[in-house]
C-alpha cells in the first residue's frame, strides 16, 4: 500500500513537472530578412562599405554597412548578400560590430558566405554571388548602422 502511495506520488509530481514546463513562455527573438550589397579592395588590408536592407515584421530599414579585414586579401569585388537575421527583439537590434572568420573567392563571378555575430547576440547568416577580382582567407569585422 505505501509502495502505490509513493509510485503514485512520483507520477503526480513528474506529471506537474512536465506539464508546467510546458508552459514556460517561448523566447521573444524573432527572424528578419536582409540583404546587402558590399564592395571591398585591398591588399593584405581589405576595406569596404556598402548598403542593405532588414525587413523585420514587413517592413524595411534600410542601414549603411562598413567594414575592414586583415589576412590574404588581394583584388576588388562586389559581394550581393541576402540571408537571415536570427535573434532580433526589435530591428535595431542588427545595429553593432559583426566578427567572423571566412574565406571566399571570386574570378569574374563567384561564391561567398558568411555568418556574423554582434554583441547583442543577433547572428547574420548571408550567402551571394562576388563579381570582380578577389581572393581572401581573412579575419573580418563589419559595423552596421541604421539610416
Amino acid at each position: 500500500m505505501v509502495r502505490k502511495d509513493r509510485t503514485r506520488t512520483m507520477l503526480v509530481a513528474l506529471l506537474g513537472l512536465f506539464s508546467s514546463a510546458g508552459l514556460a513562455t517561448p523566447t521573444r527573438a524573432e527572424t528578419g530578412t536582409v540583404s546587402v550589397v558590399f564592395i571591398k579592395a585591398g591588399f593584405v588590408v581589405g576595406v569596404g562599405g556598402g548598403r542593405g536592407v532588414l525587413n523585420f515584421h514587413g517592413k524595411n530599414y534600410p542601414f549603411t554597412v562598413r567594414g575592414a579585414s586583415l589576412g590574404a586579401t588581394i583584388g576588388a569585388s562586389t559581394t550581393k548578400l541576402v540571408g537571415k537575421a536570427l535573434h532580433l527583439k526589435g530591428y535595431r537590434d542588427i545595429e553593432g560590430t559583426y566578427s567572423a572568420l571566412g574565406a571566399g573567392g571570386a574570378f569574374a563571378a563567384g561564391a561567398g558566405g558568411v555568418q556574423l555575430q554582434n554583441a547583442s547576440g543577433v547572428v547574420l547568416q548571408l550567402t551571394g554571388a562576388k563579381v570582380g577580382v578577389e581572393l581572401s582567407a581573412s579575419l573580418a569585422g563589419v559595423t552596421i548602422m541604421m539610416d
